[in-house]
């Protein structure tokens, strides 16, 4: 039995230089149809003929003449060429599938991505999500080691290599027990213990620097894992916290604690989409169906456009 790899003898862009040759009717005209120059053009067709142990062309005058080799070399390449296209195309229609490794902070998957997940997984059913959710850092760091394709992060952050775009804005407050009077700055807390997710949160480093601002330094810091324990612990009076106006209303639990309002820049944080080189197919639907429900416009769905 013959080596397949032994017969494998040309490539797809061996092909698209020959078929180009005998279009223009030689080499300088297909040296810059194909912006090459005419010695690598050339060199190409030789290689070609060497590998093949044919000759493809002749000469005819000033011209070049297909030999019968040629000939019929040139009807398998269209064939192959075409093939390559429809193949390309199909891809390109619809080439989302497989794993999708996303990141997520806890807040952004409680309460902004079941919807969006749940419409994304109707547009593109061969993509498989795998979501992970940590801290901002944490998934930053995962970014940058390729152990994600995509995260959402919160302010504040830096990744200079990372590319990211905002998608979704959030209002924080600060939650405290229902005793507590209304808050303005740090020293009216009736607890200074702050409850938060561990070291790399924004929004944590958020209210960190509003302690600092009013020169106060929280007398301690309990760690969780969710925001279902930091709300009921808030309500029991351990401490305060700081989180979305969005996952209060996905956890129902605006009327377990009180509310207050907190001071531009730390009221305000926006969520951001942060990727690591070039977008995935998977990504860039996720991309486009961000672009779509901001802009309340049909997301594209392969061949399609469904409305989202």
């Amino acid at each position: 039995m013959p080596n397949i790899l032994s017969m494998r003898t040309f490539d797809l862009d061996s092909l698209e230089i020959f078929r180009t040759v005998v279009r223009e009717g030689g080499v300088v005209r297909a040296a810059a149809r194909l912006h090459r120059v005419q010695s690598n053009v050339t060199t190409r067709i030789k290689q070609l003929e060497q590998r093949l142990g044919v000759a493809l062309f002749r000469r005819q005058g000033r011209t070049l003449a297909l030999t019968p080799a040629g000939d019929a070399l040139l009807v398998h390449a269209e064939r192959l060429l075409r093939l390559a296209d429809e193949a390309e195309s199909a891809l390109r229609a619809d080439p989302a599938r497989g794993p999708f490794r996303l990141g997520s902070m806890e807040s952004t998957a409680g309460s902004r991505l079941p919807k969006l997940l749940s419409r994304y997984h109707r547009l593109h059913p061969g993509v498989v999500i795998e979501l992970q959710t940590g801290t901002t850092g944490a998934l930053l760091r995962k970014l940058a080691d390729y152990q994600l394709d995509a995260a959402f992060v919160g302010e504040p952050f830096s990744a200079p290599d990372l590319n990211s775009q905002p998608v979704f804005e959030e209002e924080l407050v600060l939650i405290t027990g229902k005793q507590n009077p209304p808050v303005q700055q740090a020293g009216e807390l009736l607890t200074g213990t702050i409850l938060a997710f561990p070291g790399g949160c924004s929004y944590r480093r958020k209210l960190e620097d509003w302690f600092a601002t009013g020169e106060v330094m929280p007398r301690r810091v309990m760690e969780f894992a969710s925001y279902q324990a930091i709300i009921a612990c808030v309500a029991a009076g351990t401490g305060c916290a700081i989180v979305p106006v969005s996952v209060l209303h996905a956890l129902r639990a605006t009327s377990e604690v009180r509310q207050h309002a907190l001071p531009e820049p730390i009221g305000t944080s926006r969520t951001h989409l942060a990727w690591n080189g070039t977008p995935s197919p998977a990504l860039e639907r996720l991309l486009a169906l961000l672009a779509a429900l901001q802009e309340k416009r049909p997301a594209f769905a392969g061949p399609e456009a469904v409305t989202a």
